[in-house]
């Protein structure tokens, strides 16, 4: 999963990320707006945001990202632990409030717990579609009852089109999900994995399931 962590502290976002990234894949800013652009793109599964932060600040970010649908799942990092202010990140959309300074290892639960609440995933770890089995603990993956091997990026772009199923993915979105903003290659990229994951999913006729929206890029769907 791919989280955004966003804080103006210097240290305090490095010992974050330091922390989440044991699980996680944490892109990092310390900067509002461009928070608010990367939270935009619709990447990621949670956001850590920091209140106070230079230029736009947490609260405006949410209210913006919110307004264009982004259901990111939100956590606010805050110094400031009046009850007004957490009511009025809490209705603007967020999904937690912590106070610093906190605990790592219950920043670590709550991420855990909004993630949990958002995800599609089952208790059991295991995300499905059809006949098709993510076991998001092992790594592995089933069709159909057969265990089949992914290179990690297969894996990752199969996870992600099944976390987003009946959803319009763009080229765009998926490229700065399984790649990354930093990356040396290029949006084309996608349109390879597309077609491995294609091919290994034929044999169980769920290869038409991955469907191209032209011009935008792709859906997991069987309309």
């Amino acid at each position: 999963m791919r989280l955004l962590v966003v804080e103006d502290n210097h240290y305090l976002l490095q010992e974050i990320v330091r922390l989440l990234s044991d699980e996680y894949t944490v892109d990092s800013t310390e900067d509002g707006d461009e928070a608010l652009y990367l939270a935009e793109q619709n990447i990621y599964d949670a956001i850590v945001l920091d209140v106070m932060l230079p230029g736009m600040d947490g609260f405006e970010v949410t209210e913006r990202i919110r307004k264009k649908g982004v259901a990111t799942p939100i956590i606010f990092l805050t110094a400031r632990d009046a009850v007004d202010d957490r009511v009025k990140g809490l209705n603007l959309g967020g999904d937690d409030y912590m106070v610093k300074p906190f605990q790592n290892q219950e920043l670590k639960a709550r991420v855990a717990a909004v993630l949990r609440r958002s995800s599609p995933m089952a208790l059991d770890h295991i995300l499905r579609y059809k006949g098709i089995e993510i076991d998001n603990k092992r790594k592995q993956i089933k069709v159909d009852g057969e265990m089949i091997s992914f290179t990690t990026k297969q894996y990752d772009l199969l996870e992600y089109l099944v976390q987003n199923e009946d959803q319009i993915l763009t080229r765009e979105q998926i490229f700065d999900r399984i790649w990354g903003f930093d990356s040396d290659t290029t949006v084309g990229i996608v349109e390879v994995y597309i077609h491995q994951l294609r091919k290994k999913l034929k044999k169980y006729t769920y290869d038409a399931d991955i469907q191209t929206v032209r011009g935008i890029g792709y859906m997991l769907t069987d309309q």
